[in-house]
Order: C-alpha cells, then structure tokens, then sequence
C-alpha cells in the first residue's frame, strides 16, 4: 500500500484542509459561470447594438422601420394565407375590411387637403362593392359600382343643397369626381381579388400574385437600398430607382416560374409572363399613390401599421395587381397542365 508524505497524509485528514479545497472549487466554478454569463451578456448587448445601428441607418435612408415592417408583413401574410387555404369566406370578411380601411384613410387624407368627401356613403360603397364581388353574380357585382358611384353622387349634391355656404359649382363638381374616384381606385380593384378567389383553384392564382408582388416590392426595396443610383420617377418618388426595379425583374421572375410550375400547374414560360405583368402593375400602382401622397403633401396614408404606414401604402402595388391576375388567369389557365 503506498502512502503520502507525513505532511500529505496530515492534510488529508484535516477536515479543514478538505472544507478549503472545496471552496476553493466552488469559487472557481463561480468565477468561470460568471465570467460565461457576463461574456454572453456582452455578446448580446453588442448584438443588439449593431442591430439597433443597423435598423437606424436603414429608417434615416428609407424612413422605414425594417424590422417592425417585417413583423406586421409575416402576421398579414400567415393570416391572408390561412383564409384563402382553408376558409375562403374569412378571405372575403378580410377584404371587405381591408378595402373599408383603405377608403376610409384616403378619404380623411382628402378631407384634410380641403375635399368635401362623406365618409359613410364611402363605407357603404366599399362594402356593397367588395362584398358583391364574393357572395353575388358578376352582375350584382356591377350593379353594385354604378349603385355605389349614384350613391355617392346623390348624397354629396343633397349635404351641399343643405350646407348653403355659396360654395361655387366648379369646386361642387370636383369633390363629386373625387368622390367617384375612391371606390373606383380601392374597393373595385379590390373585388378583383375577390372574382379571382371564386374561380376554380382562384386561391391559387391570388396566392400566385400576391407572392409575385411581395417579391418584387421587396426585391426592388433591398436591391435598391443597396446598389440604387439612377433614379427612376425622382419627382413622383425619390427613393425609386432603375437598379431597384432590375431586382424586382429578376428576382420575381424567378417567383413567377416557381409559382407557375409549383402552384398553378402551368408551363414555366408563363411564369415569366405573369412576373412581367404584375411588376408592370406594382411599379404603376406604387407611382400612382406616391402621385396622390405628392399630391396632398403627405409621405403616409396614415401610421396605423408599423413600419408600413397605413393600410393604403401596402395596397398601392397590390390593387392594380389584382385587375391583371384576373386578367392573367382568364387568358393562361386553359394553358393548364392536365
């Protein structure tokens, strides 16, 4: 049996000597833990930091919340796509408010310029409108335009005849045509989206479209933020370039061909038709409602959704959009493969 030195042998048997070693462990795994916990603590403080500095010069260049924009855009997106999946009247109810949201916002940003617009025969309208377009045939749906539009008319020439206040005929008829002009722009091309979903495999194509304008919306916004130079409309809108729309092309292409092929089982070159033609209707709408922001001197419809703005600024390249998937649809489907 070997045995220690003396001294060894006199330590060993200290309980003194035992209590000291242990604490001289547990101190030293206390040191390590805390150094761990506070190396973490600083990796993600500087995380954070880069974070919140990245998301800084990302807002200063674009005005943007990049990251708040996401959250909102990955809840829509999952709420849209679980509707038309699943229960395609809960997609309808979701339009008709979207649409309500919508009008309503454009119709308080004209009535600050000076516009005499009444709320609640635009309401009324956007409703009968979008509604129609799901639940009644293509000729309530129709009539429901020209009901809504007379409506519009009616009421606006009754609270003028009431009001009395020598407003001159010129200004009476442009507030009509403006009248006119909002559920023209926001529910009917709405309800575009809404005769898409009836038709067979509809959800499909409105999946199809909305993934190919969300792509381009967002290829175009990091292409440009990235390379963008050249303008492409700086006096409609400066933060528009022709870099930015090059990505948009390229990228959304690449998503026409997959939808085409994955989703809506047609050949792939008419994916490259469907990319063309709802980056054509994006760009045109997206201009179009930066022309009415210029127009009233505001940069959002509203704050409503963060890192968005309003309702109508994610509506702007998704409203036109809808007219041309209907359109796309009535002329590509027989294409199908069978």
């Amino acid at each position: 049996m070997v045995t220690g030195t003396p001294e060894e042998e006199e330590r060993q048997g200290d309980p003194a000597a035992d209590l000291s070693r242990d604490d001289i462990a547990s101190g030293s795994l206390h040191d390590r833990l805390s150094s761990a916990r506070d190396d973490f603590e600083h990796r993600v403080d500087r995380a954070r930091d880069q974070f919140d500095a990245t998301n800084e010069m990302i807002k200063k260049r674009t005005g943007r919340d990049l990251f708040a924009a996401i959250g909102v855009g990955i809840v829509a997106a999952a709420a849209v796509l679980a509707s038309l999946l699943f229960v395609k009247w809960a997609f309808a109810i979701l339009a008709v408010g979207i649409a309500a949201l919508g009008v309503f916002e454009l119709t308080r940003a004209l009535q600050a310029r000076g516009r005499r617009i009444d709320l609640v025969p635009q309401l009324v309208g956007a409703v009968a409108i979008v509604g129609a377009a799901f639940w009644f045939s293509t000729a309530v749906h129709w009539t429901s335009v020209f009901v809504s539009l007379a409506f519009i008319v009616v009421w606006r020439v009754l609270v003028q005849m009431s009001a009395r206040d020598g407003r001159v005929y010129a200004s009476i008829f442009s507030d009509i045509i403006v009248g006119c002009f909002i559920p023209l722009y926001v529910p009917f091309l709405a309800s575009s989206a809404l005769v898409l979903v009836r038709q067979d495999d509809g959800e499909l194509w409105v999946i199809a479209f909305l993934l190919v304008v969300v792509v381009a919306d967002t290829a175009a916004y990091a292409t440009g933020l990235a390379f963008g130079k050249n303008k492409l409309a700086p006096r409609i809108s400066p933060g528009k370039t022709w870099e930015g729309l090059a990505g948009a092309v390229v990228v959304s292409v690449a998503a026409g061909i997959a939808a085409a092929v994955l989703l809506l089982d047609l050949p792939w070159w008419t994916g490259i038709i469907i990319a063309l033609a709802l980056v054509g209707s994006a760009t045109m709408g997206d201009l179009g409602e930066s022309m009415i922001k210029r127009d009233l001197g505001i940069k959002d419809m509203s704050s409503w959704l963060p890192g968005h703005g309003g309702v109508l600024d994610r509506l702007d390249s998704i409203l036109p959009s809808a007219v041309v998937a209907l359109a796309l649809f009535h002329f590509l489907s027989p294409l199908g493969v069978a």
